[in-house]
């Protein structure tokens, strides 16, 4: 309005309002087509935003699923190695009372050993002893036959000498023999005793053999049961390797979906500022649009009122022009009939003409003074 004021006539007014209201036509337009693409880029962040939103939900159920999976990996591998150092402890304790035990009935067998092969050197010794005896008893008889033999050779060439002491030599040679045979049945069954001795030993030799076989089978089972716990312990750190490896890819990725959520989380940020700025610059065009809602339609009151006071105007020069007509065809009929009389035109004519074309002149430019109107509602 101020700048309005600072123009004199009205058709400069009108023709600087319809300049301005072009221009605020023109920023309107544009201001709304920039809001129509901003619009669209906010619907597209919206739907960025959710899907953004989306996928870290979906990064957040992973990073969930991932954390207790880790949990229960470890868990599990806590609950492995305890189970895995159990199981090398009840090993290792049954591994050392076998060995405790194994030394024990070896230290038992070769005391045993040491026992019956010491007994069976007495044995030895005494079979040894009791050859000798035989041997000694098996001479004594061969002398005492001979010596029988000459006896019964000197009696024979003495019997007739001896008949009387015949009765008490026989009784002597009788009392003699059944001597010597109990005596031979006494060394016989001390004989067979000793042999069933040596079998008794020998069958004992051989239970024990019996028994070192079993034992030799046990310590070799106990050897490929140590063997297949060593396998199983070398399995089981094998699989405790595996599940570290797994754990520290599980970690990496864990750490990679950590970055990503970061990074959305600063791209949401970012986004969201940059929606806050767009925010403040929708709400400032809302604020110049209603401005310019406001002036057009102050222009718009402005131009209606104009609009009256040019009709009103060109009432009023139609009518002036009408009477100006009307004067100049008075005043050209004067002009005539004083020419007629006189012949010469006089001053007073000469000064109405003047008067006439200045009128002429500005209703005319009155004329072309209305003709920027219908320009104005063109442009409306």
């Amino acid at each position: 309005m101020q700048a309005l004021n600072t123009l004199s006539t009205p058709e400069e007014k009108l023709a600087a309002l319809c300049k301005k209201y072009a221009d605020l036509l023109e920023e309107s337009r544009n201001v709304q087509k920039q809001m129509k693409i901003l619009q669209k880029k906010q619907a597209q962040v919206v739907k960025e935003k959710v899907h953004l939103q989306s996928e870290h939900s979906k990064a957040i159920l992973a990073r969930s699923k991932l954390e207790s999976l880790c949990r229960e990996l470890q868990r599990h591998n806590k609950t492995l190695k305890e189970e895995n150092m159990q199981q090398a402890r009840e090993e290792e304790e049954r591994r050392k009372e076998a060995t405790a035990h194994f030394q024990i009935t070896l230290n038992e067998i070769q005391a045993q050993l040491e026992q019956h092969d010491i007994h069976n050197a007495k044995l030895r010794q005494e079979n040894i002893e009791l050859g000798e005896k035989l041997k000694k008893l098996i001479e004594q008889y061969a002398l005492r036959e001979e010596h029988i033999d000459k006896v019964f050779k000197h009696k024979e060439l003495q019997q007739q000498l001896v008949d009387a002491k015949l009765q008490q030599t026989t009784q002597l040679i009788k009392e003699a023999e059944e001597k010597h045979q109990r005596e031979r049945e006494f060394l016989l069954k001390e004989a067979t005793e000793s042999r069933h001795k040596c079998e008794q030993m020998k069958q004992q030799e051989a239970q024990l053999k019996q028994q070192l076989s079993l034992y030799m089978d046990k310590f070799e089972e106990f050897q490929t049961t140590m063997a297949k716990s060593n396998e199983l312990f070398t399995t089981f750190r094998q699989e405790m390797e595996k599940m570290t490896k797994k754990i520290k890819k599980l970690e990496k990725e864990t750490i990679v979906w950590r970055t990503k959520w970061e990074n959305n989380n600063k791209a949401l940020l970012q986004m969201a500022e940059e929606k806050t700025v767009r925010d403040k610059e929708y709400k400032g065009f809302q604020i110049k649009l209603e401005r310019l809602e406001k002036l057009c339609r102050a222009l718009q009151t402005e131009r209606n009122e104009l609009n009256e006071k040019v009709e009103v105007l060109k009432e009023q020069v139609s009518l002036r022009e009408a009477d100006v007509d009307l004067a100049v065809q008075v005043l050209q009929s004067c002009t005539l009939n004083s020419h007629e009389e006189l012949g010469t035109p006089t001053d007073m004519e000469q000064g109405i003409q003047p008067d006439v074309e200045s009128r002429m002149a500005n209703s005319s430019e009155k004329t072309v003074s209305t003709s920027p109107v219908s320009g104005t509602e063109t442009v409306d």
